[in-house]
Formats: structure tokens, C-alpha cells, sequence
């Protein structure tokens, strides 16, 4: 991943982009979609919890574990959508979709939304970007350097180490929003304390309920871990790898979007699968978007980039983790080289 060098600012290119999208109507809100694809996902996972309670105290309880990480999944883009106000065109609206949308899933969707929206101001900013400076991994050198005691083993074998903290990645969006309530993070405290409370009790509750002790903590794993997994994998392969910014830049917002994410490639499937998380440029040039609208935006974006002789980066699913993976080994080269001596 290199960093990108400052260019000369072209202003004008997104404003001329952006009439092209919206003549085309592709900004246009899709509420009959929105509203299908939430009543589907509700009857799926209240399916679910009637399955739970049928099978009983049962190591069959796993493949519901399962389905149930692909649900929390499918339900946290639906929050994701309302936080960008893809489904309403009010914030309230939106807001509302969103809070229950992580009541469901456990989460604190005030803490998402700040979050995140800093890292679309930001994506792959080397110090303003909250999705490359993590603890776990380093996504630059001049992070890996920085490393120290276990962290710095960490970064030395980050690339084979991803995908198992991928499976802590469900624990870690439960304390973060649970830690952004405590200290006060979030604008509707109260609300979000309740809806987290509620969600902790009653998941924790039908699962001590209906499973015995030992089942039950084998299904919490199975389904936190495919939960992170799953969401990790829905969200690493847009930026990871991409170039990087440094303070000073002089980038425009266009090209600051699409320089540094990246698409990839495939038809309805990956479209479910990734939430519409697969069109990434076009997500970062117009958040608000509606998903269904992004497959169609997605050939208007990339002839207009090659227009303008701005790279336009996608690749396949599978590819995509390559260039993930042998990013981290990279950045975790020098650690692992032994320090010459005079």
C-alpha cells in the first residue's frame, strides 16, 4: 500500500458527477425495497428463534448458531443503511430504523455512526481514520514500528493472525458501544442503554433457558465468533491494502474516495452477501445512495473515472482477501527481519 503523493485539487470533476447520477435518478429514495428487505429479514430471524426453541438443549443448536451470525450480519446493514439515510429522507426517520435495528443485533448505533462517519471523511487517513488505527493490526509501517511487547508479535504475524481475530470482532462492537454508553458517547444515552440492556438480558437469558450450561456457551462462541468473522470479512476487503493519506494532502473528494477504496466484482449473490458494501467506490462518493441504486451506478462511476484517467480498483471476492493479506505480511516484514550488526 503506498501513500499518496498531493495532486492538484479538480473540485469541479465530483460536481460533474454528481449531475450524471442524478439525472439518472439513481439518488432517488427506494423505500418499497427498504421496507421488503427489513419485514424478510425480521420473518427470517424470528424463524430462527422458533427453530432455537424447537430443537431444545441440542448440539444441533450450532447450525442455528450459524444462521443467526449471517442475521445479525444481514440486520447490521440494514442499520448501516439508516445511518448513511439511505431508506428516509428525515434523520429521525432514519434514526429510528437504525436504534432498533441495533437492539436486535446488540450494538450502539449512535457509536457506529460516529465512527464511521469519520472514516468516510477520512478513509485510509493515516491518522484521522478510526478503521486503520487499531490496536490489533497495523495497517502502515510506521504503525508496525511503533509496536511494542505482545503488539509488536502481533505485527510480525499479523497477516496469519486476521482472520482468527476476525472471530473476536462481535465482542469488540459489543464493548465498544457498551464502553461509548458508560462514558457518555453516544447523543441518545438513555435510549441506547435500554435497548443494549435489553438485548444483553433477553440473549442471554433464551440461551441459559433453553440450553444447558455447556451447550450454551459453545453456541455464544459459535455465533459471536461467524458474527465478527462475517462482518469482518463484509468490511476488510474495501480499503485494506489501498492507498494511504497523510496530513498535507491536497487530494479532491473525488479522487480521495476512489483512490483509496475498492470494488469488487460479482452478481446478486455477493450483492446479498456484502450488503451493497461490494460497490464501495460509488458508497463513498454518494453515502446516502440507496443500496439497490449502487449496481447501477457502479458502470456510470467507472467509465466517468476512466474519463478523467482516475484509477478505479476491484477485483473478485476471493482476490481481494489476497491483496489484504499480502498487505499485512508487508507491513509486517521488517519486524520479522533480524537487526544487522556493525
Amino acid at each position: 500500500m503506498e501513500t499518496l503523493a498531493p495532486r492538484k485539487n479538480h473540485g469541479t470533476d465530483y460536481a460533474e458527477l454528481s449531475r450524471l447520477i442524478k439525472d439518472k435518478g439513481l439518488l432517488a429514495r427506494r423505500r418499497g425495497y427498504y421496507v421488503t428487505r427489513i419485514a424478510l429479514n425480521i420473518l427470517a430471524f424470528s424463524g430462527g428463534w422458533v427453530m432455537f426453541v424447537y430443537l431444545g438443549d441440542s448440539w444441533w443448536q450450532l447450525f442455528v448458531a450459524a444462521f443467526f451470525a449471517m442475521m445479525f450480519t444481514q440486520l447490521s446493514f440494514i442499520g448501516h443503511d439508516a445511518g448513511h439515510k439511505q431508506i428516509f429522507r428525515t434523520r429521525r426517520a432514519n434514526d429510528a430504523v437504525g436504534l432498533f435495528h441495533g437492539g436486535l443485533v446488540g450494538m450502539s448505533y449512535g457509536w457506529w455512526v460516529g465512527t464511521h462517519n469519520r472514516h468516510h471523511a477520512n478513509p485510509n487517513h493515516e491518522d484521522d481514520d478510526p478503521d486503520v488505527n487499531l490496536a490489533a493490526i497495523a495497517f502502515t509501517r510506521a504503525q508496525s514500528g511503533r509496536r511494542r511487547g505482545f503488539l509488536r508479535w502481533m505485527a510480525k504475524y499479523q497477516a496469519c493472525l486476521f482472520f482468527p481475530l476476525l472471530l473476536l470482532e462481535g465482542l469488540n462492537l459489543h464493548l465498544a458501544g457498551i464502553t461509548a454508553i458508560w462514558q457518555r458517547g453516544v447523543k441518545k444515552r438513555k435510549v441506547e442503554s435500554f435497548l443494549m440492556f435489553a438485548h444483553v438480558a433477553a440473549y442471554l437469558s433464551a440461551v441459559f433457558i433453553v440450553l444447558s450450561p455447556g451447550t450454551g456457551f459453545v453456541f455464544i462462541a459459535v455465533h459471536q465468533g461467524l458474527w465478527g468473522l462475517y462482518m469482518g470479512c463484509s468490511f476488510a476487503p474495501n480499503h485494506k491494502g489501498m492507498p494511504t493519506l497523510k496530513a498535507g494532502h491536497t487530494l479532491d473528494f473525488l479522487r480521495k474516495q476512489v483512490l483509496t477504496s475498492r470494488n469488487i466484482r460479482g452478481g446478486p449473490v455477493v450483492d446479498f452477501a456484502l450488503g451493497g458494501l461490494n460497490y464501495q467506490i460509488e458508497h463513498h462518493l454518494f453515502p446516502n445512495m440507496a443500496r439497490p441504486n449502487l449496481r447501477r451506478a457502479q458502470a456510470v462511476v467507472e467509465e466517468f473515472c476512466a474519463s478523467k484517467g482516475i484509477e478505479y480498483a476491484q477485483c473478485g471476492w476471493l482476490r481481494s482477501y489476497g491483496y489484504v493479506l499480502a498487505h499485512l505480511h508487508s507491513v509486517g516484514a521488517p519486524l520479522r527481519t533480524p537487526a544487522r550488526t556493525v
